[in-house]
């Protein structure tokens, strides 16, 4: 699953939502990896973050408090 939305306050950023499969390397635990990209290159973002799956659920709640 991928999902690209845009980032707010830019003419052309995005932000990329993906899940990675053995993101480093054979047997690494998967990860939701979240990136952003000011010039719109979900593929190549500026910045980016890993979360592991089994922190997801903890991130997701600070998320939505925040909001």
């Amino acid at each position: 699953m991928s999902k690209t939305i845009n980032l707010h306050g830019t003419k052309s950023g995005v932000i990329s939502v993906t899940k990675i499969e053995n993101p480093y390397g054979e047997g690494s635990n998967t990860v939701a990896s979240i990136g952003i990209s000011l010039s719109g290159d979900a593929n190549n973002p500026e910045w980016k973050v890993h979360i592991p799956m089994d922190n997801l659920d903890e991130v997701i709640k600070a998320l939505q408090a925040l909001k």
